[in-house]
């Protein structure tokens, strides 16, 4: 396995934990009006599409007592620079506690030509984000910019919403990009589904011996009164309490499952297990 870092929270990121009222979901995932932040063609500018929120997070339903982006106070966005920080640096071949990946089951030639299919899909309709400015035009949107990050995540709204219901492989949740000196690289895309679902879903969208599939588990973020200068080694994606009475005991507050499923797809690589490797 790759030891590719993956932010996730994001990461995008992103999911319903259980059904609800339409209307409302879609809600949530209106776009705010001033969402703007620094321009990395013009230093000093602000430009549409950067985001400092989890797109489509519902956090109040997933994480409760959490706000995370605009709104937040200080102590809060310190808290949530850190956690995304310790997430920026997870690999994936260092699980830990805090990450389940599925297990790869044994393959078919079925399985690799539906894997093919998927991967041919998305880099014919990815290849036009090479120019990030075109993603950014069509409504996908950065976590973090500002943020240093080994891969950014810019994530579609709209896509993440669908992808809760039908898969199609040209419709990724997120585009992932490496940061230049001069903008963004493409180099990947991201599908999510809702934490509620099956592996055996999830085996019928991508195929699990092709692919794992994973979810962020075991959180606990520190008391309130204590995210301006929390620990890090404790708390959060990398931190050491992994239960819910290690978390009680420290006063902090404990999630079982966060966000959503997700798997990474590296299309423009030139060997299979690179593509799928997470």
């Amino acid at each position: 396995m790759s030891s590719r870092a993956f932010i996730s929270v994001m990461f995008a990121m992103i999911f319903f934990a259980s059904g609800g009222n339409l209307t409302a979901q879609q809600k949530q995932h209106q776009k705010p009006a001033d969402d703007s932040t620094t321009n990395p063609d013009k230093p000093g500018q602000t430009m549409p599409g950067m985001d400092h929120s989890m797109p489509g997070m519902d956090m109040d339903h997933d994480m409760p007592g959490m706000k995370m982006g605009k709104g937040m106070e200080d102590g809060d966005q310190q808290a949530e620079s850190g956690a995304v920080s310790a997430m920026s640096h997870m690999h994936h071949h260092q699980m830990g506690p805090h990450m389940y990946m599925t297990a790869l089951r044994p393959s078919t030639p079925q399985d690799w030509t539906k894997a093919d299919t998927i991967v041919q899909q998305l880099r014919d309709a990815i290849e036009k984000y090479k120019d990030y400015h075109v993603a950014l035009s069509e409504g996908f949107r950065i976590f973090m910019p500002n943020l240093p990050q080994s891969e950014y995540h810019f994530t579609s709204y709209e896509n993440a919403f669908v992808e809760s219901f039908t898969f199609d492989p040209a419709r990724p949740t997120s585009l992932l990009y490496k940061k230049t000196k001069t903008g963004y690289d493409l180099i990947g895309a991201m599908y999510t589904m809702p934490k509620r679902v099956t592996e055996e879903q999830l085996n019928a969208r991508v195929p699990l011996s092709i692919a794992q599939w994973h979810l962020h588990t075991k959180l606990c973020m520190p008391p309130k009164s204590e995210r301006g200068h929390a620990n890090f080694t404790e708390f959060g994606f990398q931190g050491t309490i992994a239960s819910k009475e290690a978390c009680d005991e420290a006063g902090g507050t404990f999630y079982p499952v966060i966000f959503g499923w997700m798997v990474h797809v590296y299309p423009f690589e030139d060997a299979r297990e690179k593509i799928w490797g997470q």
